[in-house]
């Protein structure tokens, strides 16, 4: 029964909760200080309009870790081992054993045909954003002063690629000794196998490198992205409008920086008669200019504590980040951005 009667209540206490909330703030804005001399604010932000091109060109190198190939591995002895020979080995493909010998591949390059380019639309992305500023003239209930604003905004775009081209491959082999040789032929050791740094089957890790070839048919897959953080700095002339004891607004205008930091990300396969992974990142720093225009409304809810929804466009340039053969450019030159929060005049 008593369950009952609280769901009943439950919206006339939401109804009573409301209703002692607009008392406070209109009583509280009955005390509302037209004569503040600064102001803060600070609240999250969303940016809209933002792009990414990214670009390959050029001949790409392949990051491989030591001691790794397209189509197995084999790492050195620990340090002090009294031989050549290691346990820690692996191959993928029976065409790799040829007798007493284990053959690995490695793609040390890949030439794309021409160029290629992708570009990507961001989605509306969350940031950060706070101004400070104060008066320097009052007319009546108009004021003009200043703003400094900082904002905080976190971009990760990516793209998927699918190139041709022609890979250059390096061909090693490695003496697998008589024990080896034998448990490789009778199949003991079949492809897949992997070994660990454990006492186990043991070849000669110091290769014998072959001939480099080139692969003309070679496909690259995968993806590049931009992970960067994005910091924009802002200050100009403001005018402030007190509409009424309730409501304000804000417009202001003038230059802009922005500084643009963090990585190109790539993630890649390079497919010939093996699979070589290529991953890794460029990292840059990147530096944009441009102007800002913005408006924003202010309610006041109590004695020096407002909330405010504010409209924001900031074109700046692109910034570039680049290297190994890459290209991530960050276009800003329609950005605009909304934010809301707390205001406080004091």
């Amino acid at each position: 029964m008593v369950r009952i009667l609280l769901h009943k209540s439950a919206p006339w206490r939401w109804l009573f909760c409301m209703a002692g909330f607009v008392v406070a703030a209109c009583s509280a804005q009955g005390q509302y200080d037209p004569d503040w001399a600064s102001h803060f604010r600070i609240g999250p932000m969303v940016g809209f309009n933002i792009k990414a091109d990214f670009s390959t060109v050029g001949n790409i190198p392949i990051n491989h870790a030591a001691g790794v190939y397209d189509d197995g591995y084999v790492h050195p002895p620990p340090p002090g081992s009294a031989d050549d020979v290691t346990s820690n080995w692996g191959y993928n493909n029976s065409t790799q054993v040829s007798g007493q010998t284990l053959l690995m591949h490695r793609t040390t390059s890949f030439s794309l045909y021409g160029s290629a380019g992708e570009n990507k639309n961001a989605p509306p992305l969350p940031g950060f954003d706070l101004a400070y500023g104060g008066n320097l003239w009052y007319w009546g209930r108009a004021r003009i002063g200043w703003d400094f604003g900082f904002g905080l905004l976190p971009i990760n775009l990516s793209v998927n690629e699918s190139e041709l081209g022609n890979a250059n491959q390096s061909t090693f082999s490695f003496n697998t000794g008589p024990d080896t040789s034998v448990l490789l032929a009778n199949g003991l050791l079949p492809p897949g196998y992997k070994g660990t740094p454990n006492p186990g089957p043991g070849i000669f890790s110091t290769p014998t490198q072959g001939n480099s070839a080139a692969n003309p048919n070679a496909t690259l897959t995968g993806s590049q992205s931009l992970d960067v953080m994005l910091y924009t700095f802002r200050l100009g002339p403001s005018v402030y409008w007190d509409f009424s004891r309730y409501v304000g607004m804000s417009v202001g205008a003038g230059p802009a920086l922005g500084l643009v930091s963090g990585d190109l990300k790539f993630d890649e396969f390079i497919q010939t008669s093996t699979v070589a992974e290529n991953k890794g990142q460029v990292n840059g720093t990147d530096l944009v200019y441009g102007w800002y225009a913005n408006a924003t409304v202010m309610y006041h809810v109590m004695k020096n504590g407002d909330i405010y929804l504010g409209g924001q466009y900031m074109p700046m340039g692109t910034a570039t980040l680049s290297g190994q053969g890459r290209q991530g450019r960050l276009d800003l030159r329609g950005a605009a951005y909304i934010s809301a929060g707390f205001n406080w005049p004091f």
